[in-house]
């Protein structure tokens, strides 16, 4: 697909997804935009922070990304045709101290991209939420347990393995309340 000032963040995803398979660079969308994705777009992202899971190289990402339109500037990748851009935060692929991510994988016209299942991603904006205070992201949180199946038991677990069941009973009245 050629991305185009009419792309959605979804679209933008799908097809940098999709580029980074065809150049053998295994990746997964996190952070926000991942959020913004399992939100159905409550929460608005701009930048699309892909955690490289496996070995790769900057010139291999300059190229997979160079043949859908983007130029590296500085850590960031941009198009001149859309406002979102691409990062390459280092990984590993965790939650919190949770490294046994299995991500899901995303499908559509513009082709395929892995990312944070809605469970994990509840779970990316909660650790924001119990580390950083961040509200922001206790709202986001809320917005994709609202919105996607999220497994309560499994976020439950892990915020008790963070040390924040305060902070998940919190977020549970929240979604609660808001159903």
């Amino acid at each position: 697909m050629t991305i185009t000032k009419q792309s959605t963040l979804q679209e933008v995803a799908l097809t940098v997804g999709a580029a980074l398979d065809r150049h053998g660079v295994k990746a997964v969308l996190t952070g926000g935009a991942c959020a913004s994705i399992h939100s159905a777009g409550e929460y608005t992202s701009l930048d699309l922070d892909f955690v490289v899971t496996h070995q790769t190289t900057q010139p291999m990402l300059d190229i997979a990304l160079g043949d859908i339109g983007f130029n590296r500037s500085g850590d960031r990748y941009l198009h001149p045709d859309t406002r979102f851009w691409v990062e390459f935060p280092r990984g590993p692929l965790a939650v919190g101290g949770d490294y046994k991510i299995r991500p899901t994988t995303l499908r559509g016209n513009a082709g395929r991209a892995n990312l944070l299942s809605a469970t994990d991603s509840c779970r990316d904006r909660l650790a924001a939420f119990y580390h950083w205070n961040d509200r922001q992201s206790l709202e986001v949180a809320v917005h994709i347990a609202r919105r996607q199946k999220v497994n309560l038991r499994k976020i439950r677990q892990w915020s008790a393995q963070e040390d924040h069941l305060e902070q998940f009973e919190e977020f549970q009245n929240r979604v609660r309340d808001r159903r």
